[in-house]
Protein backbone atom coordinates (compact mmCIF):
# COMPACT_ATOMS: atom_id res chain seq x y z
CA UNK A 1 0.00 0.00 0.00
CA UNK A 2 1.40 3.34 -1.07
CA UNK A 3 0.90 5.23 2.16
CA UNK A 4 2.61 8.56 3.93
CA UNK A 5 4.14 8.60 7.48
CA UNK A 6 4.24 11.46 10.27
CA UNK A 7 5.87 11.11 13.20
CA UNK A 8 9.02 11.80 15.54
CA UNK A 9 10.99 9.92 18.27
CA UNK A 10 11.92 6.36 18.41
CA UNK A 11 8.66 5.03 19.37
CA UNK A 12 7.72 6.28 15.71
CA UNK A 13 10.69 4.90 14.05
CA UNK A 14 10.02 1.26 14.68
CA UNK A 15 6.61 1.28 13.24
CA UNK A 16 7.85 3.12 10.48
CA UNK A 17 10.49 0.22 9.91
CA UNK A 18 7.67 -2.21 10.66
CA UNK A 19 6.19 -1.41 7.86
CA UNK A 20 9.02 -0.78 5.37
CA UNK A 21 10.03 -4.31 6.44
CA UNK A 22 6.30 -5.38 5.76
CA UNK A 23 7.17 -3.95 1.83
CA UNK A 24 4.73 -1.13 1.85
CA UNK A 25 5.73 1.84 -0.48
CA UNK A 26 5.97 4.57 2.35
CA UNK A 27 6.04 7.85 -0.69
CA UNK A 28 6.09 10.48 2.08
CA UNK A 29 7.43 10.83 5.73
CA UNK A 30 6.84 14.37 7.72
CA UNK A 31 8.70 14.66 10.95
CA UNK A 32 9.24 17.09 13.47
CA UNK A 33 12.25 20.25 12.50
CA UNK A 34 15.95 18.86 13.74
CA UNK A 35 16.47 20.15 17.36
CA UNK A 36 19.80 20.71 19.25
CA UNK A 37 21.00 18.06 21.01
CA UNK A 38 24.10 16.91 23.00
CA UNK A 39 26.44 19.35 24.98
CA UNK A 40 27.11 21.15 21.94
CA UNK A 41 23.47 21.58 21.31
CA UNK A 42 24.17 20.57 17.48
CA UNK A 43 21.00 20.29 15.51
CA UNK A 44 19.75 16.71 15.51
CA UNK A 45 17.49 14.58 13.33
CA UNK A 46 14.89 13.04 14.40
CA UNK A 47 14.85 8.80 14.69
CA UNK A 48 12.21 9.33 12.22
CA UNK A 49 14.16 11.30 9.69
CA UNK A 50 17.35 9.39 9.97
CA UNK A 51 15.47 6.31 9.41
CA UNK A 52 13.56 7.71 6.14
CA UNK A 53 17.04 9.31 4.70
CA UNK A 54 18.42 5.82 5.47
CA UNK A 55 15.72 4.23 3.22
CA UNK A 56 16.04 7.08 0.63
CA UNK A 57 12.69 8.18 1.44
CA UNK A 58 11.91 12.28 0.90
CA UNK A 59 11.19 13.75 4.20
CA UNK A 60 9.58 17.05 4.89
CA UNK A 61 9.51 19.29 8.31
CA UNK A 62 7.21 21.75 8.54
CA UNK A 63 6.53 23.79 11.60
CA UNK A 64 3.04 23.33 11.10
CA UNK A 65 0.18 22.12 8.84
CA UNK A 66 -2.13 25.20 9.45
CA UNK A 67 -2.74 26.94 6.39
CA UNK A 68 -4.55 29.91 8.73
CA UNK A 69 -1.58 29.59 10.98
CA UNK A 70 2.48 30.67 11.99
CA UNK A 71 3.77 29.21 8.82
CA UNK A 72 0.96 29.31 5.66
CA UNK A 73 4.00 28.45 3.24
CA UNK A 74 5.45 25.26 4.93
CA UNK A 75 1.91 23.84 5.64
CA UNK A 76 0.80 24.51 1.93
CA UNK A 77 3.65 22.89 0.94
CA UNK A 78 3.55 19.80 2.54
CA UNK A 79 -0.27 19.80 1.83
CA UNK A 80 0.92 19.86 -1.58
CA UNK A 81 3.24 17.16 -1.64
CA UNK A 82 1.02 14.74 0.17
CA UNK A 83 -1.58 15.45 -2.74
CA UNK A 84 1.21 14.34 -5.13
CA UNK A 85 2.45 11.45 -3.60
CA UNK A 86 -0.41 9.82 -4.96
CA UNK A 87 -1.22 8.52 -1.39
CA UNK A 88 -4.05 5.88 -0.01
CA UNK A 89 -3.83 7.09 3.68
CA UNK A 90 -0.94 8.26 6.01
CA UNK A 91 -0.12 6.58 9.70
CA UNK A 92 0.45 9.08 12.28
CA UNK A 93 2.73 8.07 15.53
CA UNK A 94 3.54 10.33 17.95
CA UNK A 95 4.36 12.98 15.64
CA UNK A 96 3.58 15.84 17.89
CA UNK A 97 2.37 18.49 15.33
CA UNK A 98 -2.04 18.74 15.08
CA UNK A 99 -3.20 17.64 12.22
CA UNK A 100 -6.19 20.03 11.30
CA UNK A 101 -9.15 18.86 8.99
CA UNK A 102 -7.13 19.82 5.69
CA UNK A 103 -4.06 17.61 6.25
CA UNK A 104 -6.82 14.96 7.61
CA UNK A 105 -8.88 14.88 4.52
CA UNK A 106 -6.13 14.64 1.95
CA UNK A 107 -5.64 10.84 2.17
CA UNK A 108 -8.54 8.89 0.49
CA UNK A 109 -8.99 6.40 3.09
CA UNK A 110 -7.84 9.20 5.86
CA UNK A 111 -5.17 9.15 8.76
CA UNK A 112 -4.67 6.28 10.81
CA UNK A 113 -2.58 7.22 14.21
CA UNK A 114 -0.53 4.61 16.45
CA UNK A 115 -1.76 5.20 20.31
CA UNK A 116 -0.06 3.96 23.28
CA UNK A 117 -2.95 3.28 25.44
CA UNK A 118 -6.41 0.79 25.04
CA UNK A 119 -8.61 4.03 24.73
CA UNK A 120 -10.01 6.07 25.99
CA UNK A 121 -8.34 5.08 29.05
CA UNK A 122 -5.40 7.92 28.73
CA UNK A 123 -6.28 10.01 25.52
CA UNK A 124 -3.38 12.76 25.66
CA UNK A 125 0.48 12.81 25.78
CA UNK A 126 1.71 10.92 28.39
CA UNK A 127 -0.14 7.62 28.31
CA UNK A 128 2.75 5.27 29.18
CA UNK A 129 3.70 7.29 31.69
CA UNK A 130 0.44 7.29 33.32
CA UNK A 131 -0.78 4.38 33.35
CA UNK A 132 2.54 3.34 35.55
CA UNK A 133 1.79 6.11 37.68
CA UNK A 134 -1.99 4.76 38.47
CA UNK A 135 -1.03 1.16 38.94
CA UNK A 136 -3.02 -0.03 35.59
CA UNK A 137 -2.28 -4.10 34.94
CA UNK A 138 -2.43 -3.42 31.35
CA UNK A 139 -2.59 -1.07 28.24
CA UNK A 140 -1.80 -1.59 24.87
CA UNK A 141 -1.93 0.05 21.23
CA UNK A 142 -5.23 1.35 20.04
CA UNK A 143 -5.12 1.63 15.82
CA UNK A 144 -7.51 4.36 15.23
CA UNK A 145 -9.26 6.40 12.54
CA UNK A 146 -8.35 10.13 13.61
CA UNK A 147 -10.64 12.57 13.68
CA UNK A 148 -10.32 16.28 14.81
CA UNK A 149 -10.57 15.34 18.47
CA UNK A 150 -7.53 14.76 20.98
CA UNK A 151 -7.30 11.10 20.68
CA UNK A 152 -11.44 10.67 20.02
CA UNK A 153 -11.25 8.70 16.47
CA UNK A 154 -13.06 5.14 15.95
CA UNK A 155 -10.81 2.20 17.08
CA UNK A 156 -9.47 -0.12 14.31
CA UNK A 157 -7.49 -2.37 16.67
CA UNK A 158 -6.18 -2.96 19.65
CA UNK A 159 -3.67 -5.39 21.49
CA UNK A 160 -3.17 -5.48 25.19
CA UNK A 161 0.42 -5.08 26.76
CA UNK A 162 0.39 -6.13 30.51
CA UNK A 163 2.13 -3.96 32.88
CA UNK A 164 4.84 -5.64 35.08
CA UNK A 165 5.33 -4.61 38.69
CA UNK A 166 9.05 -3.47 38.21
CA UNK A 167 8.39 -2.16 34.25
CA UNK A 168 9.99 1.34 33.99
CA UNK A 169 8.60 3.78 31.23
CA UNK A 170 11.29 3.23 29.51
CA UNK A 171 11.06 -0.83 29.46
CA UNK A 172 7.14 -0.08 28.66
CA UNK A 173 7.83 2.32 25.99
CA UNK A 174 10.01 -0.25 24.42
CA UNK A 175 7.37 -3.18 24.49
CA UNK A 176 4.91 -0.84 22.96
CA UNK A 177 7.54 0.38 20.31
CA UNK A 178 6.87 -3.18 19.11
CA UNK A 179 3.24 -4.37 19.79
CA UNK A 180 2.41 -0.93 17.60
CA UNK A 181 4.77 -1.52 14.89
CA UNK A 182 3.05 -4.90 14.34
CA UNK A 183 -0.44 -4.24 14.84
CA UNK A 184 -0.32 -0.78 12.21
CA UNK A 185 1.06 -3.69 9.67
CA UNK A 186 -1.70 -6.69 10.83
CA UNK A 187 -4.20 -3.48 10.56
CA UNK A 188 -3.04 -2.30 6.93
CA UNK A 189 -3.34 -5.98 5.62
CA UNK A 190 -7.15 -5.99 6.87
CA UNK A 191 -7.35 -2.52 4.97
CA UNK A 192 -5.82 -3.96 1.52
CA UNK A 193 -8.44 -7.14 2.03
CA UNK A 194 -10.89 -5.06 2.61
CA UNK A 195 -12.89 -1.80 4.43
CA UNK A 196 -11.77 -1.97 8.41
CA UNK A 197 -14.21 -2.16 10.48
CA UNK A 198 -14.21 1.16 13.19
CA UNK A 199 -15.74 0.88 16.56
CA UNK A 200 -16.75 4.36 17.92
CA UNK A 201 -14.75 4.64 21.52
CA UNK A 202 -17.18 4.25 24.45
CA UNK A 203 -18.07 7.34 26.55
CA UNK A 204 -17.05 5.66 30.02
CA UNK A 205 -13.64 5.38 31.22
CA UNK A 206 -12.26 8.10 29.54
CA UNK A 207 -9.09 9.48 31.41
CA UNK A 208 -6.28 12.10 29.98
CA UNK A 209 -2.64 11.25 30.53
CA UNK A 210 -1.46 15.37 31.24
CA UNK A 211 1.74 16.29 29.59
CA UNK A 212 4.40 15.43 31.81
CA UNK A 213 6.37 18.35 34.17
CA UNK A 214 9.35 18.61 35.55
CA UNK A 215 7.59 20.14 39.11
CA UNK A 216 6.41 16.44 39.23
CA UNK A 217 9.64 14.75 39.76
CA UNK A 218 10.30 15.57 42.99
CA UNK A 219 9.07 13.08 45.50
CA UNK A 220 6.51 14.65 47.81
CA UNK A 221 6.98 12.35 51.55
CA UNK A 222 3.13 13.31 52.21
CA UNK A 223 2.19 10.65 49.34
CA UNK A 224 1.87 7.05 50.25
CA UNK A 225 4.87 4.86 49.25
CA UNK A 226 3.00 2.72 46.69
CA UNK A 227 2.22 6.00 44.94
CA UNK A 228 5.82 6.97 45.36
CA UNK A 229 7.34 4.04 44.02
CA UNK A 230 5.28 3.83 41.28
CA UNK A 231 6.13 7.57 40.28
CA UNK A 232 10.28 6.60 40.13
CA UNK A 233 9.08 3.96 37.70
CA UNK A 234 7.12 6.18 35.52
CA UNK A 235 9.43 8.77 35.35
CA UNK A 236 12.18 6.73 34.46
CA UNK A 237 13.98 8.32 32.21
CA UNK A 238 12.40 11.68 31.60
CA UNK A 239 11.34 13.66 33.58
CA UNK A 240 13.09 11.67 36.36
CA UNK A 241 12.23 11.43 40.14
CA UNK A 242 14.56 13.20 42.26
CA UNK A 243 14.52 14.37 46.02
CA UNK A 244 16.50 16.52 48.08
CA UNK A 245 19.46 15.13 50.89
CA UNK A 246 20.56 16.70 53.48
CA UNK A 247 24.50 17.09 53.20
CA UNK A 248 24.13 17.39 49.00
CA UNK A 249 23.60 20.64 47.77
CA UNK A 250 21.44 19.59 44.84
CA UNK A 251 18.68 17.28 43.68
CA UNK A 252 19.41 13.39 43.91
CA UNK A 253 17.78 11.42 41.21
CA UNK A 254 16.39 8.12 41.61
CA UNK A 255 16.50 5.77 39.62
CA UNK A 256 15.23 2.22 41.16
CA UNK A 257 13.06 2.46 44.78
CA UNK A 258 10.60 -0.24 45.74
CA UNK A 259 7.89 0.68 47.99
CA UNK A 260 7.65 -1.23 51.81
CA UNK A 261 4.55 -2.03 53.95
CA UNK A 262 4.24 0.42 57.11
CA UNK A 263 5.63 -0.70 60.26
CA UNK A 264 5.41 0.31 63.72
CA UNK A 265 8.46 2.58 63.09
CA UNK A 266 7.30 4.43 60.12
CA UNK A 267 3.47 4.96 61.25
CA UNK A 268 5.47 6.61 64.35
CA UNK A 269 7.75 8.55 62.20
CA UNK A 270 7.08 12.01 60.44
CA UNK A 271 6.99 11.56 56.64
CA UNK A 272 10.69 12.32 55.48
CA UNK A 273 11.70 10.69 58.18
CA UNK A 274 14.84 8.49 57.32
CA UNK A 275 14.34 4.71 58.84
CA UNK A 276 17.54 2.85 57.71
CA UNK A 277 20.59 3.16 55.96
CA UNK A 278 22.37 -0.18 55.08
CA UNK A 279 24.01 -1.77 51.53
CA UNK A 280 20.46 -3.07 50.97
CA UNK A 281 18.79 0.04 50.70
CA UNK A 282 17.87 3.79 52.33
CA UNK A 283 14.65 3.38 54.03
CA UNK A 284 11.91 6.50 54.28
CA UNK A 285 8.88 7.10 56.00
CA UNK A 286 5.89 8.64 53.62
CA UNK A 287 2.31 9.05 54.60
CA UNK A 288 1.31 5.22 54.17
CA UNK A 289 4.30 3.10 53.66
CA UNK A 290 7.92 3.28 53.65
CA UNK A 291 9.76 4.23 50.36
CA UNK A 292 13.61 2.11 49.82
CA UNK A 293 15.91 4.06 47.82
CA UNK A 294 17.44 1.64 45.20
CA UNK A 295 19.53 3.09 43.13
CA UNK A 296 20.78 7.24 43.05
CA UNK A 297 22.42 9.57 41.07
CA UNK A 298 24.35 12.71 42.35
CA UNK A 299 24.15 16.07 40.32
CA UNK A 300 26.97 15.28 37.73
CA UNK A 301 27.85 11.83 39.21
CA UNK A 302 26.93 8.12 38.07
CA UNK A 303 23.95 5.74 38.43
CA UNK A 304 25.07 3.79 41.51
CA UNK A 305 23.24 1.44 43.52
CA UNK A 306 22.90 2.45 47.01
CA UNK A 307 25.34 0.12 48.27
CA UNK A 308 28.05 2.65 46.88
CA UNK A 309 26.26 5.43 46.81
CA UNK A 310 26.12 5.47 50.85
CA UNK A 311 29.52 5.17 50.92
CA UNK A 312 29.51 8.77 49.77
CA UNK A 313 27.18 10.42 52.20
CA UNK A 314 26.42 10.59 55.54
CA UNK A 315 22.64 10.05 56.53
CA UNK A 316 20.41 12.56 58.39
CA UNK A 317 17.88 11.92 60.22
CA UNK A 318 15.37 13.79 57.66
CA UNK A 319 15.18 14.14 53.64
Amino acid sequence: MRIAFAGTPEFARVALSALLAAGHDVALVLTQPDRPAGRGLKLTPSPVKQAALDAGIEVLQPRSLRLDGKYPDEAAAAHDALRAAGIQLMVVAAYGLILPLSTLDLPPRGCLNIHASLLPRWRGAAPIQRAIESGDAETGITIMQMDQGLDTGAMLSRCVVPIGPTQTAADLHDLLADAGGKLIVDTLADAERGPLVATPQPEDGITYAAKLDKAESLLDWQAPAELLARRVRAFNPVPGASLRLAGLDDPVKVWRAAALPASSASAAAAPGTILRVDAEGIDVATAHGVLRLLELQKAGGKRQPVEIFVRGWSAPATC
